[in-house]
């Protein structure tokens, strides 16, 4: 199976309302759309672009006041989905939960209106200290027309374990939507998200935000750039790399991710790493 995939390197710049949000994505969305693109990726924490609405001082409003707009962003990215026959994970957006928490949730909006989500597994410093986040409990994988996928969230994909047992529970695909503000965290989840490929034998595919807010804490700087990764076997580039942005630019995009070719290397490629690892000396995930 075959299908074309394309990840938003999204540009953060101060609004005024939420309408300016929606024209940004909708253009997002369309731009993919005239590519024939069947699962559009944008990055984490794109919806704190929310925040540099301000109050009525011109003060970035706070943390704890974006999940206010969960309805207004599932509604959005819902008919978006729906719109374009396309599958599309929103990036992240932070919820509230029952008991006052705060979680950093990914979105799968399905075009036929399903809806499936992913909390953040691995919680960085400042998302634990600063904005009261809350860890999510487990990790799901998703069936789509195109086969079985996972979200994994920035920090999550430095985690070897978390990846195997997403590969384990039969993802093919890992979608990694990331934030990151310097060169030494994009890195860091760059070259892990190559590890996870050759690793599991699975495509990763990542983007990160770029440009800056200037009133929002945390947000005034990003380094980013969108990549779709392939294990390094003969089937795919030497380099892993079947496409990737200009660094820090407000681009899409896009490639082709053909399944046959992970189950070829899997079975019969220079090396098959899924199948050799050695399970015998060290703990491994399986179905139960």
């Amino acid at each position: 199976m075959k299908f074309r995939t394309a990840a938003v390197q999204y540009r953060l710049t101060d609004i005024t309302d939420f309408e300016q949000f929606r024209a940004q994505v909708t253009h997002y969305v369309r731009n993919a759309s005239e590519y024939g693109v069947q699962f559009l990726l944008f990055p984490e924490f794109m919806t704190t672009q929310l925040l540099s609405i301000g109050d009525e001082h011109g003060q970035a409003l706070p943390i704890d006041l974006l999940p206010t707009f969960t309805d207004a962003y599932v509604e959005l990215f819902r008919s978006l989905a729906a719109e374009y026959g396309m599958y599309i994970i929103g990036g992240t957006h932070v919820v509230a939960t029952q008991g006052g928490k705060r979680r950093n949730r990914a979105f799968l909006f399905h075009p036929d209106g399903k809806i499936d989500t992913q909390d953040k597994i691995h919680l960085t410093p400042t998302e634990v200290t600063e904005w009261e986040m809350s860890k999510g409990e487990g990790v799901e994988v998703f069936q789509t027309e195109f086969g079985t996928i996972a979200m994994l969230t920035c920090y999550d994909i430095e985690f070897p374990e978390i990846v195997r047992m997403a590969r384990a529970k039969g993802a093919d695909v890992i979608f990694c939507p990331s934030c990151t503000d310097d060169r030494h965290g994009f890195y860091r989840v760059r070259y892990c998200c190559h590890a996870r490929t050759i690793e599991n034998q699975v495509y990763v595919v990542t983007t990160g935000t770029v440009g800056s807010l200037r009133t929002v804490d945390f947000m005034r700087a990003n380094f980013g750039q969108a990549a779709i990764i392939a294990p390094n076997d003969i089937p795919f580039p030497p380099g892993g790399i079947i496409a990737e942005g200009i660094v820090n630019d407000d681009m899409l995009v896009v490639g082709d991710l053909d399944l046959t070719l992970l189950e070829q290397v899997r079975k019969d490629g220079s090396v098959m790493t899924w199948r050799d690892r050695r399970v015998d000396l060290y703990t491994d995930w399986s179905p139960r």
